[in-house]
Order: C-alpha cells, then structure tokens, then sequence
C-alpha cells in the first residue's frame, strides 16, 4: 500500500492552483485554504483584508511513488509568475504571494535546490520572490472555493485566468496527467 506525503503551496489564487494540480496522476486530493493565518480558522473576507497574514494556499495530497515532490515544484514554478510579489496578474495583495510551506528538513532541501535551479536557469529575467518557511498551519476554505473551476468553467474569470492555465499544463505536462484530465 502506498504512503501518502502533503504539499503546501501557495501561487496567487487557489481556484488557480487547485485547478491544476488536481489533474495531476498522483494527486489524491487537493484542499484550497489560508495558509500560515494568525488567527485561527479564517474567513475570505478576513484572508483578503490583509490582517491575517494568511495566504491563499493548496493542500495537495499525492503518492510519492507515483508524482514526486520535485515534479510538483517543477509544474508550481511553471503555472505561476514566482518573480512578483504579492500577486499574481490582477490579484493583488499578501494573501496571493508565492510560498512554499515545507514540513520537513528534506521537503525544505529540495524546495530551496528546485528555487536556486529555476533562478540559474536563466527561465525568468527578475528574482525569484518565492518564499521557502516552515508550514505552520491550513485552514480549508469555504466549500463555495472548492472545485470551483470544474464547477464554473464558464465564469469570465475562469474562462480567462484559470483556463489559459489548464491548457498550459495539458500542453507541456500531457504525461502527469490524469486520463480524465485531458479534455
């Protein structure tokens, strides 16, 4: 039986990020949330006044045996612009930083060599802002945040953030993906 392992990531809006990762072979669930909140429990209306601290975050769940850790970080830096702060297109504000929250020492090492490659690479022009801490907590959002884009593909902001996305990720990662996935 396979053990499970947990990411936490944090790429701009988590109707984006759950979108994507949830079409990956491997994932086995994956919880849009509040990352790193200073208060418990958190709100959207909370998240976005820009009070708690939290970020919009994911909690993806996958088998390491089939999609690892490292590949996840590859399909993050590559789904979002990891060189602005605090947003990412039209959403701005802290709660839409990049952040990558570890949760152990070897989850921490092959974030910080999968940030210093990508900055080598030369594949973005400005620094890569990133953040790279220590997971301190997740709170799941509302149930209306969850599955939103399968459940709103036709919404402008689906059909013209998220989608573009999506057809990014079927054209360059066909391979990690979940039959139903491409469509």
């Amino acid at each position: 039986m396979s053990q499970f392992d947990t990411a936490t990531l944090a790429g701009g809006c988590f109707w984006c990020t759950e979108a994507i990762f949830q079409r990956l072979k491997g994932v086995t669930a994956v919880i849009p949330g509040y990352a790193a909140s200073r208060i418990e429990n958190p709100s959207y209306e909370q998240v976005c006044s820009g009070r708690t601290g939290a970020a919009e975050a994911i909690q993806v769940t996958y088998d390491p045996s089939i999609i690892s850790y490292e590949k996840l970080l590859e399909i993050f830096w590559h789904v979002h612009d990891p060189t602005t702060l605090n947003r990412q297109g039209n959403d701005i504000g802290t709660q839409y930083r990049s952040a990558i929250y570890y949760q152990s020492d070897e989850q921490q090492r092959i974030a910080l060599a999968s940030k210093e490659a990508l900055e080598k690479s030369g594949a973005y022009k400005n620094p890569v802002v990133t953040e790279i801490v220590p997971f301190t907590n997740f709170y799941p959002a509302e149930d209306y945040h969850k599955d939103y884009y399968d459940r709103n593909r036709y919404q402008p902001y689906c059909q013209v953030v998220i989608d573009p996305k999506v057809q990014k990720l079927l054209k360059e990662y066909r391979t990690e993906l979940k039959d139903e996935s491409v469509r």
